[in-house]
């Protein structure tokens, strides 16, 4: 094809192309008047939040092959479980520091790593402080005072000091035993042992053997784990069912298949502002140590009979954002009308129904869904009918009659071109025609 037929076809497009456009927006510019405060809102044609459902009717054929089915609306106990996650942590009660208040270097050191277990008054450290042994040296001289002593009033006033250097030691941590052994003695000890006040486990070791202690020095942090803490998470609109002493399971990823029974024994007073959840403490009994802090945990609270109201399935509610439908069956005639609804607590598979709906309606349960978008379908539908019913003037395109202008029906060679004037002047006819006689 020839580069100058080329380009009569791509004007003839681009003209037929121009007056269809002419003709669409012709016929869409009355449409888009009505939209006024008087036109018709197509809200609803696009499933807008202000949409109105239509009953749909199906026949019982048509409802078992989408899967439809009922359940009535009853009142009945509602219970609610909460399910929570959680971590074991220590039991803050259980938790012992050895906290020396005396200086001194530890010439001895009998647990020497963490996550020993100790029992209470088990040996711990060997301690030389020179206070300490100061302080033995009053001890055993007040012991030989009273044993000296003749007059009622000298033995009184050795008596005193022996009591004084006794509590100057006992304030050291050192034990009763190991007081009565010194004045037995009658000779002081380079070093002193501290022990254990308590049993459980040394989750903290701040010494190590020669090392130099202070007063106030935390050397040791044991806990006892035989009773843990899970510190569970609740949302806020589940927070009013966690109480103190409701008893709650707990189950574990070390320990599949094993649920361990516990107790709240305290729910905290404030809520996190990021996660909108408050915490509860569910104490756990812990023999042989299975359970141990940082395991993560699932808590389930179930709490029977909360009160009693409507419910109905939760796959029968349609949340739609502002508002929630369900479609009640009426009569035997298959025809489901939508009624929006108020919800409230959710129990398990049901929801609570606190207005919109009575006691003993039969409601669609499954495929809502499917019935939702029937009855979008049929709204929009009537829309369509009411637009077409609303005797809009019609529009006039007998002007564009692509069919009938004389443009189309016409050749290039034939268009009468006389009137246009091109710019930058009119071609003079003395140029005389171009010889197309060699153009295929």
């Amino acid at each position: 094809m020839s580069t100058r037929k080329q380009i009569v076809y791509s004007i003839v497009i681009l003209v037929l192309a121009g007056v269809g456009l002419g003709f669409y927006n012709a016929w869409a510019a009355p449409a888009d008047q009505s939209g006024g405060p008087d036109g018709h809102n197509h809200a609803a044609m696009g499933g807008g939040e202000g949409d109105e459902l239509n009953p749909v009717q199906l026949t019982e054929r048509e409802a078992r092959i989408i899967g439809v089915t009922f359940a009535t609306v009853e009142r009945k106990p509602l219970d609610r479980r909460v399910r929570s996650v959680g971590n074991v942590a220590y039991d803050e009660t259980r938790l012992t520091n050895l906290n020396p208040k005396i200086e001194g270097w530890v010439e001895r050191l009998y647990v020497d790593f963490t996550g020993a277990p100790v029992r209470r008054g088990e040996p711990l450290m060997e301690v030389y402080s020179p206070k300490l042994v100061s302080a033995q040296e009053e001890l055993i001289l007040a012991r030989r005072l009273v044993d000296q002593a003749t007059g009622e009033r000298a033995r009184r006033n050795a008596q005193d000091l022996l009591e004084s250097a006794r509590r100057r030691l006992a304030y050291g941590d050192i034990p009763d035993a190991e007081i009565r052994r010194i004045e037995a003695a009658g000779e002081p000890s380079k070093t002193l042992t501290l022990r254990a006040p308590a049993s459980g486990i040394v989750v903290e070791k701040n010494v190590v053997e020669g090392g130099r202690i202070m007063p106030g020095m935390d050397v040791f942090k044991i806990a006892d784990l035989s009773t843990v803490w899970v510190e569970g998470e609740v949302f806020e609109k589940d927070l009013s069912l966690a109480t103190v002493g409701q008893r709650v399971k707990v189950t574990f990823q070390a320990y599949p298949g094993e649920v361990f029974e516990g107790v709240i024994t305290y729910v905290y007073p404030s809520v996190d502002v990021d996660s909108r959840t408050g915490r509860v403490r569910v104490q756990l009994e812990n023999p042989g140590l299975r359970l141990r802090p940082g395991m993560y945990a699932n808590i389930d609270l179930e709490v029977e009979g909360h009160h009693r109201g409507l419910a109905v399935p939760r796959t029968a509610v349609l949340h739609t954002g502002e508002r929630a439908v369900v479609f009640v069956r009426h009569g035997d005639s298959g025809r489901l009308v939508p009624h929006e609804v108020t919800t409230g607590l959710v129990a398990g598979s049901e929801i609570e129904i606190l207005a919109g709906l009575e006691e003993g309606q039969q409601v669609v349960s499954s495929a809502s869904f499917l019935i939702d978008a029937e009855s979008n379908l049929g709204a929009s539908m009537a829309d369509m009918e009411e637009l077409d019913d609303a005797g809009q003037p019609a529009v006039d395109h007998s002007a564009h009659d692509v069919g009938s202008t004389d443009t189309g029906a016409q050749s290039m060679d034939e268009m009468d071109h006389s009137g246009d004037d091109m710019e930058g002047g009119a071609m003079e006819s003395g140029a005389g025609a171009t010889d197309h006689s060699g153009h295929e």
